[in-house]
Formats: C-alpha cells, sequence, structure tokens
C-alpha cells in the first residue's frame, strides 16, 4: 500500500497535509517518505510515526534504486502503508521538459498513486481545470484523488468538490479549511527542524486531528490499496567492502541534525558503530577512529559553539593526531576558523560567513580530483548544495573535488582538505556516492 502527496506547486501546504495525515493514520502503521533532498520535513514525518522517514530523489537514485529503497524502508519498519510527501509542484524538476528530479519520476518508478493537493483559496471550476491539466500532461501519472486546501467553508468546499468530482472526473477526499493556527516557525532552509522546538509535537499533534476530521482517510487508504505490484527490478544503494570494526563519532544536536539515515546504515554495513556526540553540550569528543559532523544550524548557534572551547580543542586534537574528519555544510563551517566573527575549529584556516540569500538549494555533479577519504581520483558523485554562507578561503586552498554542475566554495572547486580532514558544501547520499561509506571506514582503520 502507497500513495504518493503531491502539491500543484510549492506552499500548497503539502508538509502539513502530508504530515497530519502520518499522524492520523499512524496507528495503523505508516513509513514515511519524502521526495527531493530535504533533511527538516523528514523529521516532522519521524515525528509524526515512529518511523524513520526516507528521501527519495530521482537525481541521486535510478528506478531501481528508488524501489530498493522503498521497499527496503518498508522492510525495516514493518509498516503496512508507505506515505510519501512529494516536493514543490508534482511535475517540478531539473528541467523544464524531463522527469529528473520531479514528484512524478518517484510515483512512476514505484507505480504510486497520487494525490493532488490544491490551494484551492478563491477556486471553485478552475480547480477542475488545474486537475485536468495535470491529468492530462503525463498519462503515466495516475492522479486517483484531490486534496483541497485552504477551502473557506463548507459552501465553499462543497461547490469546488462537485466541480473536480463532475468536470475532472476525480474524487475530492477532503477540504481543508483556512485556519492560521494550523502554521508553524520557520527559518531561511523551510521549517525549524523537529529537533529543535519540543511545541513541534503540539503541531502534529493538532495537524493529525485537523485531517482525521475533514479528510476521509478510509478513502485515502483505499486509493493506497489500489496502487498495485511495484514493477521494475531493484539496484544495490551503496558498495559494502570495509569488514574492520571501527568506531565513527556523528555529530548530533541542535545545531547538527542534517543527515541522511542511508548514510548512517551505509558506515553501519560497512562495519561501524555509531557513536552520537554534541559539539554543543558535550566537553569531548567520544574514543572514534573517524568524525563525521553533518549539516544543520550551526549560524543559530554558534556562539554556543564558540563557548564550548573545551570540545573545540578536542576536536583539533583529533585532527592534529591525524584521524578523518567529514564535513558537509554546515561542518564545513564549524570546522573553519570561524563563522560571523565566532571562534570554531580552525581545522581549516578560513573565516565563514553567512550572506543574503546568494543560492538556494542546488543539485550537484562533482568530480573527484585526487583521493580523499570518501572517494578516488576521477569518482564522479552526485549531491546538493545550499549556499546562505560562503567560506573565505584564500588561493592557498587545497580542493578535492571538480564541481561540474553547482557552485562549491570557489571558482567551481569544492571539498577543502587538511590532512585528513575533508568539509565540503555538497550534502551526499550514499545512493548518489555509493563509495562513500566503504572509504571512510576504510580510512578510519587505516589511517
Amino acid at each position: 500500500m502507497r500513495v504518493v502527496l503531491a502539491g500543484t506547486g510549492s506552499a500548497v501546504g503539502k508538509t502539513t497535509i502530508a504530515t497530519g495525515i502520518m499522524k492520523a493514520l499512524s496507528g495503523r502503521g505508516v513509513q514515511p517518505f519524502k521526495v527531493g533532498p530535504d533533511y527538516i520535513d523528514p523529521s516532522y514525518h519521524t515525528m509524526a510515526t515512529g518511523n524513520t522517514s526516507r528521501n527519495l530523489d530521482s537525481f541521486f537514485m535510478s528506478d531501481g534504486q528508488i524501489r530498493e529503497a522503498f521497499i527496503r524502508a518498508m522492510e525495516i519498519s514493518g509498516a503496512r502503508m508507505g506515505v510519501i510527501e512529494g516536493v514543490r509542484g508534482l511535475y517540478e524538476g531539473i528541467s523544464p521538459v524531463n522527469d529528473v528530479g520531479s514528484t512524478a519520476s518517484v510515483a512512476k518508478a514505484l507505480n504510486a498513486p497520487v494525490v493532488l493537493i490544491i490551494n484551492s483559496r478563491s477556486l471553485v471550476k478552475s480547480a477542475a481545470a488545474i486537475v485536468l491539466g495535470f491529468r492530462a500532461l503525463d498519462p503515466e501519472v495516475r492522479i486517483k484523488g484531490v486534496i483541497l486546501n485552504q477551502v473557506k467553508n463548507r459552501r465553499h468546499y462543497l461547490k469546488t468538490k462537485r466541480a473536480v468530482e463532475e468536470l475532472a472526473d476525480t474524487p475530492v477526499i477532503g477540504g481543508i479549511p483556512r485556519d492560521e493556527e494550523l502554521a508553524v516557525e520557520q527559518r531561511h532552509l523551510g521549517l525549524v527542524p523537529a529537533v529543535e522546538r519540543e511545541s513541534i509535537a503540539s503541531f502534529i499533534e493538532k495537524w493529525g486531528l485537523a485531517m482525521e476530521e475533514y479528510i476521509d482517510l478510509d478513502a485515502l487508504e483505499d486509493i493506497m490499496s489500489s496502487a498495485g505490484r511495484i514493477h521494475g527490478g531493484r539496484e544495490r544503494l551503496w558498495k559494502k567492502e570495509n569488514s574492520k570494526r571501527v568506531r565513527i563519532g556523528v555529530a548530533f544536536d541542535e545545531a547538527f541534525n542534517f543527515y541522511y539515515r542511508e548514510n548512517l546504515e551505509a558506515l553501519e554495513d560497512n562495519s561501524a558503530s555509531i557513536i552520537h556526540f554534541s559539539p554543543l553540550h558535550d566537553e569531548e569528543l567520544p574514543d572514534a577512529d573517524a568524525l563525521y559532523i553533518g549539516g544543520g544550524y550551526p549560524e543559530v548557534f554558534a556562539g554556543a559553539l564558540e563557548s564550548n572551547i573545551p570540545m573545540r580543542k578536542s576536536i583539533m586534537k583529533f585532527h592534529g593526531d591525524g584521524r578523518p574528519i567529514f564535513g558537509e555544510c554546515g561542518g564545513l563551517m564549524y570546522l573553519m576558523a570561524s563563522i560571523n566573527d565566532h571562534e570554531m575549529c580552525r581545522v581549516f584556516p578560513y573565516p565563514s560567513e553567512m550572506t543574503p540569500r546568494v543560492q538556494g538549494l542546488s543539485y550537484v555533479i562533482s568530480e573527484a580530483i585526487e583521493d580523499n577519504i570518501i572517494t578516488e581520483a576521477g569518482d564522479v558523485f552526485r549531491g546538493h548544495e545550499f549556499h546562505y554562507s560562503r567560506a573565505l578561503v584564500d588561493k592557498n586552498a587545497r580542493f578535492a573535488f571538480r564541481v561540474l554542475r553547482g557552485k562549491g566554495i570557489m571558482d567551481s572547486m569544492d571539498g577543502v582538505t587538511s590532512g585528513s580532514a575533508l568539509a565540503s558544501y555538497i550534502h551526499i547520499h550514499a545512493a548518489s556516492c555509493p563509495q562513500f561509506a566503504a572509504n571512510l571506514t576504510r580510512n578510519a582503520w587505516e589511517l
């Protein structure tokens, strides 16, 4: 059983509705998924269901890998239903004419029915035209239901429902009224991560109750039951090559929590034990063979990170001992000399600073130009980057990656290195860089 909850565009209420549905159905067994490169929405899904939300992305993954990631997650959780929140509009991807990176591509790879979410404010008959257009653009995408958001009142809902069902021959399974109390705090990368706010649980509870009241969940379950078989083969997500036991210290707290679950599982599959530590709250590193410092919001917690001098000294000693350190985006900034003049770890002797929005989310293709702790020279891999900051490196900086698509740190270069430390703006997914875990764990016991 599975369904894709897709929007006609951004800001139609997908995350509120999808998370609310996941919460409302959680007692029936839900495995959540998110289309596209996103860490924050999945944190809400995970809180709503108790099962770790997974990402599905046709830029990172082949169709076979999408099927493998979906089926694998369903088997791990033992859930009955796979509920997949889309990204942006149903058909939006990296190209105006093909499917790569779109919600539609994931729906087709999984042979999953789609429920289309429409912001129906001020719409009645026009809502039917929207549904007809979305259905006609790609007949392989099976739009089996519609949810109307931002309805004014019961009368508005019933009129719009009739228009869509009679003129577009598509059932409307619910209508969500306008309600400012369903809104939640946001910042520059989207919603505030669930790990940061205890109040998020209360919002998710409200969303779940609203979906129970305003959506026909039995009809939604019937749509999921109509999915049929998943056609096509499955492909391996990552390499499994290291058998030597290692310990990987993974930074995880309010400042650093952007990790794909598969990245950690790929490390575990290569004989790693994952040990979480907090750059905010712990005074020293755990006993580890390598460090992985992912993304997050270090700029928001820069003062507290600066104040934790024992942790910063512990990381510098770890680096001085020649142990591998891998940092992504926020981790890159923490490993720099400073963030907005707040002292950081100085693994790399360059300042970093927040900037006006220069470039938001972008897909990246990179090539390794030298061997490093996660790739070998000549390896080509994919990822994504956020640019609300910059690392002020100079001509003496040494880079491991040439950016073929994307921005990087400087002049289409990324992956700054110092000894056995590597840090990059590029967020990777284990499926997009299948050698990542095997190489990092191997270097953890070799170096």
